[in-house]
């Protein structure tokens, strides 16, 4: 294997990852959501994390579209 391919193979590993954690933060905040005593504040830093990963995502997807210019 090349090391393109490892780094390849690396960065589908870690955006499957960060793929499942922004799931799993959906689900939590649909759940708090439901909840009348639930700390806004929690709430609202969940939700940024939830963007930054979706920010990261996008990033990781984009190093793995190929170079058309190659």
């Amino acid at each position: 294997m090349t090391e393109f391919e490892q780094d390849q193979a690396e960065l589908r590993v870690l955006l499957e990852q960060m793929r499942v954690e922004h799931s799993d933060l959906d689900e939590v905040i649909d759940r708090l959501n439901d909840d009348p005593n639930m700390d806004q504040l929690r709430l609202k830093r969940l939700k940024l994390r939830k963007l930054a990963l979706k920010d990261m995502i996008a990033k990781v997807e984009s190093k793995l579209i190929p170079d058309l210019n190659a």
